[in-house]
């Protein structure tokens, strides 16, 4: 992804132009929700010039989950990083296998891994259910910096530039990227997830800036808001995590959740349902590190692809029990006081 990034920053000095007269993107969100503080999922990816306090813009582009349980050679699953897929390596007898699941994201209800093979020990807790959110529970977790280091352009720069499929070419040729390469794979790939048609209940939309996405969020839920991500005190290998005491409910069963894309600037695929419940879960590792970590619990799976790996993984079919899974740290989720 490092390719797509270069020629994000010769748009720079125009977006610094367009932003005159217009609300930089962090000052918007303050003034139309003035008393909900941004998450850290967005503050560090404001571009430096435009957040008040500088000291909050470190850490740009974390994100990403990587899991592993199982017994003997167990199991990984690693999601995020470069090219947005699922690859899993399930180790058997010392035998690893290695599959790659397609290049749409995990988070994406429609999602099908229709190539996975998954054997044996395969409770992974990417996915689990909301009867594991409780005190004590341990969750072997590995959670890894993203390479998708996209940081947000202001609204009216992100608006002058195509976002369609039919426009890719367009795309391609303002930040450079040549049309057969991966780098272009992962911006068709990213387009055709924003384009495809929701499941039924499910209402999304792909937010270009930070401002389309305080729009979108507050146009579904008001403006009486919390808005969460996940937070890790440092990055750390493989490790278990205990569930520590403080699991709590946000809120009730509506919430947008915003999933960061793979795209040269910033991008988030955005949906809102309301079979959706939010839990604030604190977790220690065995190395001391905490994580404020934030789970997002799906009450009613009945319309999801039947071959998505959260029922594979579980091993439970659409719409019998909720499917959780943590949110990566470069994502957010919105919801109700």
């Amino acid at each position: 992804m490092e390719n797509l990034l270069l020629p994000v920053f010769a748009l720079l000095s125009l977006a610094l132009v367009a932003t005159h007269g217009a609300l930089p993107p962090e000052v918007y969100w303050k003034s139309v929700l003035p008393n909900t503080p941004i998450p850290k999922a967005v503050t560090d990816i404001l571009h430096p010039d435009w957040v008040e306090e500088k000291s909050t813009a470190v850490n740009v582009g974390k994100g990403g989950v990587n899991v592993h349980t199982g017994k003997g050679g167990g199991t990984n699953v690693n999601v995020g990083g470069k090219g947005r897929g699922v690859s899993v390596n399930t180790g058997h007898k010392g035998k690893p296998v290695y599959v790659t699941v397609g290049p749409k994201s995990p988070f994406s209800y429609n999602y099908a891994a229709t190539e996975t093979q998954l054997h044996d020990d395969t409770t992974v807790a990417l996915f689990f259910k909301e009867n594991d959110l409780h005190y004590g529970k341990k969750l072997n977790l590995h959670f890894t910096a993203s390479s998708n280091q996209a940081t947000f352009l202001p609204r009216q720069v992100a608006d002058s530039i195509p976002f369609s499929s039919r426009k890719v070419d367009d795309v391609f040729t303002k930040f450079s990227i040549k049309p057969e390469s991966e780098e272009a794979n992962v911006v068709k790939n990213t387009l055709s997830e924003c384009e495809d048609t929701g499941i039924k209940g499910e209402e999304k939309y792909c937010a270009t800036s930070l401002e389309s996405m305080v729009d979108f969020s507050t146009s579904k839920l008001g403006k009486n808001l919390v808005v969460l991500s996940t937070e890790v005190d440092q990055e750390t290998g493989l490790q278990q995590y205990t569930i520590a005491p403080g699991v709590k409910k946000i809120s009730g069963d509506k919430a947008v959740v915003c999933h960061k894309q793979n795209y040269p600037y910033a991008v988030f695929y955005c949906h809102k349902t309301e079979t959706t419940r939010t839990y604030s879960v604190p977790l220690e590792g065995a190395n001391g590190i905490r994580v404020k970590a934030v789970a997002v619990c799906h009450t009613d799976t009945s319309q999801w692809n039947p071959k998505h790996l959260a029922f594979q993984v579980l091993k439970v079919k659409p719409g019998t029990v909720p499917v959780c899974h943590f949110l990566p740290e470069d994502h957010v989720v919105w919801v109700q006081k």
